[in-house]
């Protein structure tokens, strides 16, 4: 019997496929589905954009007459822009959620977990599909900088870039967080109903955290709305001198650009991983 050449072995085990290489191609192929059902859907997108326009273009301009610069710092539609910023990314990072749900419905999912990857590596990868999609539609939303009175400075697009992206991933990661604990869309809904809209109202977004009743200030530090708003917020001060800084302060101190960047960021991994957890031990 002949035996087998030396290199046999090797060339075995680079053409089976690790199981890492397994993974990032679940990864990839959802983020792919993702960007393609983005693509495909152009109106649906459109309409998502079209919410934040119409605040910050309406809503901004009439208030803007109401509201004078000396309150503020700024001009009320760019005071607004980086709540509108937040606004656009929030609505397909929380439609991952709901899409986690639906699929578990239709069957689908169950089609996915018999892919011979982690379910793990099948969170992540809509985690990192849902942020991408929120970050370019987030992105499309940075056109009308100059519209708002801001300039359209490479690295201030940059900064607010970087910004989405975080606030992408970290509210991503909370819908998902959500999903994997609940069977129905419609449960997903109704309490997104209840949470989101006292969420945005304590974000900062629309008005100054400092024009809220005390006993709100202790319910806006616990919001990652907020720390998102005041992240963009501080971005554009840094680029544009006169503009209004502030919003979640610890004991009455305003809180860094990077410690805020940091707490969304260990929010969404913790709630990444929490999910993952979860999603693991379910049937």
């Amino acid at each position: 019997m002949n035996a087998p050449p030396l290199d046999a072995p090797a060339t075995r085990d680079g053409d089976r496929p690790t199981r890492l290489r397994h993974e990032l191609r679940a990864v990839h192929g959802l983020i792919h589905r993702d960007l393609l059902r983005l693509a495909g859907q152009r109106a649906h997108t459109a309409l998502m954009l079209l919410h934040p326009v119409l605040y910050l273009l309406i809503l901004g301009g009439g208030l803007a007459a109401l509201i004078p610069d000396s309150k503020l710092g700024v001009g009320y539609q760019t005071y607004l822009f980086p709540g509108m910023l937040m606004m656009t990314v929030q609505t397909p990072a929380i439609l991952v959620g709901i899409r986690l749900i639906t699929d578990r419905q239709s069957g689908y999912l169950r089609e996915l977990l018999m892919a011979p990857v982690s379910r793990s590596a099948l969170l992540l990868g809509s985690c990192a599909g849902g942020t991408l999609v929120a970050t370019i539609q987030g992105a499309v939303l940075l056109a009308l900088a100059g519209v708002v009175g801001l300039p359209y400075d490479p690295l201030l697009l940059a900064l607010l870039l970087a910004g989405m992206t975080l606030i992408s991933f970290t509210i991503t990661a909370l819908a998902l967080t959500l999903a994997v604990s609940l069977r129905r869309p419609e449960t997903f809904h109704t309490l997104l109903g209840v949470m989101m809209m006292p969420l945005l109202f304590l974000s900062g977004g629309f008005f100054p955290l400092r024009t809220l009743p005390a006993w709100t200030h202790a319910l806006a530090a616990a919001n990652p709305l907020a720390y998102g708003v005041d992240m963009l917020r501080d971005s554009i001060a840094l680029r544009t001198p006169g503009a209004a800084v502030g919003g979640v302060t610890w004991a009455g101190h305003p809180v860094p650009l990077a410690v805020k960047a940091v707490l969304l960021l260990i929010s969404g991994v913790v709630a990444l991983l929490w999910a993952a957890h979860r999603f693991e031990r379910q049937e």
